[in-house]
């Protein structure tokens, strides 16, 4: 039971709900504001938060010797990453877009071996497949209700940005510092969507209720600095495969909450897709694991 509750595993179950959690909370807020600005207030006051909380760290943020390395991860992580989902939202139900999104770490695994030389055994190719069709059959989904074919590209767009840069991030974190890395692309990113918000938009169209604060307050709080201090720790303290396994979760815990508490609907080829994704996601990350723990007792042998 103590190992079943250990403090990793309720860090890393709070991190998965955090990410969960975030794709209703943020689909609540849109309707009150402007797509580019939201995302650009939550990460750029987001990123400033984190940094401050960095300030003891801040000989690790060699910015002459890695400000483009900073920006590059910027553009895919927070820029296209955020900027698209934010306005995806818009388009179709928060839990819905969240499946179209976490066809990201399937996509990754299929980038990690073109690009980083990561294998592919059958078991992960077959988890690819299923994860694909799985995200057929959640966009065939217009069959039994309207779905946003915009918003379905988008959702799509988002899962292609956000694995670029986590292969990129993945090519360049050993030079670099990973909360900084968070904390700068953040900042840069969200001002290059505050400047984009400015020109395109309008800050008069934001409407300050409880509903828009509640909404930014808990992307600047959690989404940016409190998740990632938690995921780079369970990182740090060999947690990596076990944090990818869990990704399935997420985009379960986005429908069950915006079905209960915005009404977005769920319908028989949701669940399908749904179920067909979430097996992937842990078939292809599973498959990292054992390999993970078969070069830890390969080590402990030669020792």
């Amino acid at each position: 039971m103590n190992k079943l509750f250990s403090n990793s595993t309720v860090l890393l179950l709070f991190l998965v709900f955090l990410w969960g959690a975030s794709w209703p909370i943020y689909k609540y807020a849109l309707p009150f504001t402007p797509p580019l600005l939201f995302a650009g207030m939550r990460t750029f006051i987001g990123g400033c938060l984190l940094g401050i909380l960095l300030l003891k760290r801040r000989d690790k943020i060699n910015w002459r010797d890695n400000w483009r390395m900073y920006c590059i991860s910027a553009l895919f992580n927070t820029v296209l990453f955020f900027g698209i989902h934010t306005v995806g939202l818009n388009y179709l139900p928060g839990g819905l877009f969240s499946i179209l999104v976490y066809f990201q770490p399937i996509l990754l695994g299929l980038l990690a071996w073109i690009w980083l030389g990561e294998s592919m055994t059958l078991v992960k190719i077959f988890g690819l497949f299923l994860g694909f069709a799985g995200i057929v059959v959640v966009s065939m989904d217009g069959l039994t209700y309207h779905v946003s074919v915009i918003g379905v590209v988008l959702g799509l767009t988002t899962a292609v940005c956000w694995a670029f840069g986590v292969i990129y991030v993945k090519k360049v974190r050993h030079r670099l510092d990973a909360y900084w890395m968070v904390s700068m692309q953040s900042m840069i990113g969200g001002a290059v969507l505050l400047g984009s918000g400015t020109i395109f938009e309008n800050w008069s169209d934001i409407i300050w209720n409880g509903s828009y604060l509640f909404g930014v307050s808990f992307g600047i709080v959690f989404g940016i600095p409190l998740a990632y201090i938690v995921y780079y720790k369970l990182i740090n303290e060999g947690e990596a495969s076990k944090v990818g396994a869990f990704t399935f979760l997420v985009p379960i815990i986005a429908v069950f909450l915006g079905a209960v508490f915005l009404g977005e609907p769920i319908t028989y080829l949701l669940v399908v897709g749904l179920a067909m994704v979430g097996l992937s996601i842990f078939i292809v990350n599973y498959q990292s694991k054992k390999k993970l723990l078969s070069i830890r007792e390969l080590n402990r042998s030669e020792i």
